[in-house]
């Protein structure tokens, strides 16, 4: 009686065994045979929105890498009118200005306010597209210092062939200080953020 116990729960050991190293056989054939791997096919379908995107990155930069350049260009021109073009009836109301804040206490003090509003807004909007467009085109100017620093070599160059070359234009170190603010202004608004948008 004991062995006819024991033969029945062997063959059942055997035969579970055999089913199960089966069924592993048949799951490895099923993979070997389909050479399908989930984890290889990821990377492939992510290549492809990568290479859109990079593209599109680049297509938006040149766009807005001209559409800078031809504001600059417009700007420039707008910037040499007003400053280098000669004035020969402002002549004698003209005076070179070496002490920062003369000139502007200068402006405080006309009787009205419309003129001192046109003197120093002016003044402040001609420095603000540096501060805009600057970082824009030369990525490595980013930063408030070296916009600041571009913008008071730029107006001191305009300063100094105003006073030595254009009659009825004078050197006024007050018209430097605000075109600078002005470009501070512009970078914090809108540079900042458009060179961060440009050139991720």
């Amino acid at each position: 009686m004991a062995r006819t116990a024991l033969r029945p729960r062997s063959a059942f050991r055997l035969r579970t065994g055999k089913t199960g190293t089966a069924k592993s056989g048949t799951a490895k054939t099923e993979t070997a045979k389909s050479g399908t791997d989930p984890k290889k096919k990821a990377p492939k379908e992510r290549t492809a929105p990568k290479e859109k995107r990079s593209l599109l990155a680049l297509v938006r930069r040149f766009v807005a890498m001209v559409a800078a350049f031809a504001f600059m260009v417009a700007f420039a021109v707008v910037l040499a009118r007003l400053t280098l073009e000669p004035s020969p009836a402002s002549e004698s109301l003209t005076h070179t200005n070496l002490h920062p804040g003369r000139s502007l206490r200068a402006y405080l003090d006309q009787p009205e306010l419309r003129d001192a509003a046109k003197q120093i807004g002016g003044n402040l909007l001609l420095g603000i597209p540096f501060g805009v467009l600057v970082p824009v085109l030369a990525p490595r100017t980013r930063g408030v210092l070296r916009v600041l620093l571009l913008t008071a070599v730029v107006m001191l160059l305009v300063e100094f062939a105003q006073g030595a070359m254009i009659t009825g234009r004078a050197f006024d170190i007050d018209d430097v200080i605000l075109n600078t603010t002005g470009a501070l202004i512009g970078y914090v608004l809108l540079g900042r953020r458009l060179s961060r948008a440009v050139h991720r």
